[in-house]
């Protein structure tokens, strides 16, 4: 059979065996129903009207509270009209001037954690142009900023001995926002609830907590499930800002489909309003598939994805991308698993959005560096280069710890894969200088794997469309997800 794959800016054609099975999200095993376009601004309302174990804001907020709304940067959550956030803030919005907060009171943070800051453009693009319009003229709207140690308050360290560092205004405001995204997440099965502010509104030490080879490199990180360490960290870190704030975080998370449409909507306190979320999101997120385990999975890559424009081209990127798969596909691969991944890896790091990433790359070819994890003693080094942070801080780059997460995904794919094929590569030395495999097209790369591998009769899994829509979590076909 013939598959495109995603590859650079466009897309690659090969041709496979006619055994080969075929998975794209929300196509191959449909989706549960979302909610018609017509009914969102209801069923949201209701959510916020009744929130799950805390008072509704018309309780929580009156004349004179300071309000905070705490919001996903572009990475998540879609941007059509109906998108949650557009239509979540703009409710919150009206049941706060309803309660009798003045609209000076309110301030809109994008949680954008390490990730970098936001354009206005983008910032426009999440909100809409009616929101961008009210709030931006009087500064009203502002990214996080994990560095700006005046808007950071020091809480100390929680019962399990993690650093928590947060952001100041969500901190003293009278009513905390949360607005959030169920969606799959590789690192502790979804976004939103204390993901959010565990991650978003806090420093690179808080998330040196959990971003890191010791708690990603467990067992019970890979596959992908809502009881990893890393999961139990957020919920810990989340709670332990709750009690150093005296209040609740006030969440409003939309359970999300393939195309980022609102399946289901709960608000409320996050420890009893998650456990009830996930439960809808398990629909839609955890599928059995399977009848077998696979051999081989076969995808691309675009050059433009997730984190942004250069994912498919800078080596460590594509190699955190292709771990993020891993983790999401742990339960059909094989002992034995062969990734093939075609990717341009044309050596693009996209300085100015990852500028430390290029430095990581060359420091690995050297000084006894044998796997990804031994470049974690550098973690700190890269965290503190003043240069860097000031690009974080003041040209929409990453910040630099950012990547030290990357790299301890990055290995996950080497600890779970006989081997990783890039195919297509136009510099291949950069995807051979990660530890993978090179070869011009995916039927050479397979032909290899059928002779090093997995045999002349692999059971082949194809995955068109991996970075274009909102991933699953695939599981085999009589499994039972209980997380």
């Amino acid at each position: 059979m013939k598959l495109d794959f995603e590859y650079g800016q466009g897309s690659v054609s090969a041709e496979l065996p006619e055994d080969t099975e075929v998975f794209i999200p929300g196509i191959t095993v449909k989706d549960p129903a979302c909610i018609p376009e017509d009914q969102i601004a209801e069923e949201t309302l209701k959510s916020i009207r009744n929130p799950i174990g805390m008072e509704p804001l018309s309780k929580l907020a009156h004349k004179g509270s300071k309000c905070v709304i705490v919001f996903p940067d572009r990475v998540k959550g879609g941007e059509q009209p109906t998108a949650h956030r557009k239509v979540s803030i703009r409710l919150i919005l009206d049941e706060l001037y309803a309660a009798g907060v003045e609209k000076k009171d309110i301030l809109l943070i994008c949680s954008n954690g390490l990730h970098r800051k936001n354009t206005e453009q983008e910032i426009r693009g999440v909100l809409g142009d009616a929101l961008y319009n009210e709030f931006n003229p009087t500064n009203q709207i502002m990214n996080h900023d994990s560095e700006d140690d005046e808007h950071l308050i020091d809480l100390g360290f929680d019962e399990a001995g993690d650093h928590v560092i947060m952001n100041k205004y969500v901190f003293e405001a009278d009513v905390a926002i949360l607005i959030g995204h169920v969606q799959a997440n590789p690192y502790g099965g979804y976004s939103g609830g204390y993901k959010h502010c565990a991650t978003g509104i806090t420093h690179w030490r808080c998330i040196a907590a959990h971003h890191v080879p010791k708690v990603m490199h467990r067992d019970d990180f890979t596959p992908v499930s809502s009881h990893s360490l890393m999961r139990q960290k957020f919920n810990q870190i989340g709670m332990y800002m709750e009690a150093k704030m005296g209040k609740k975080f006030f969440c409003c998370d939309a359970v999300l489909d393939t195309l980022s449409r609102q399946i289901a909507i709960f608000s409320g306190y996050a420890k009893e309003m998650m456990p009830l979320s996930w439960q809808i999101a398990d629909q839609r997120t955890y599928v059995p598939f399977a009848e077998k385990k696979y051999d081989v999975l076969i995808f691309g890559a675009p050059q433009f994805f997730h984190y942004g424009d250069g994912m498919g081209t800078n080596p460590i990127m594509l190699m955190q991308a292709i771990s993020a798969q891993v983790i999401r596909l742990k339960r059909v691969m094989s002992d034995h698993c062969v990734i093939i991944c075609a990717a341009l890896c044309n050596g693009y790091f996209h300085d100015e959005l990852w500028p430390y990433t290029r430095k990581m790359y060359e420091m690995f070819q050297k000084d006894g560096m044998n796997t990804l994890v031994d470049m974690n003693r550098y973690s700190e080094y890269f965290a503190t280069n003043e240069e860097w942070i000031r690009q974080y801080r003041y040209c929409n780059a990453f910040h630099p710890f950012h990547g030290f997460s990357m790299i301890s995904c990055a290995h996950i794919a080497e600890m779970n894969t006989s081997a990783i094929y890039i195919c297509g590569a136009q510099e291949p030395g950069y995807a051979r200088g990660m530890g993978m495999k090179t070869r011009a097209t995916i039927e050479e790369a397979l032909a290899d794997a059928k002779k090093k591998y997995v045999g002349e009769h692999p059971h082949i899994l194809a995955l068109p469309l991996t970075f274009k829509k909102c991933a699953v979590h695939l599981m085999m076909k009589d499994e039972v997800y209980t997380g």
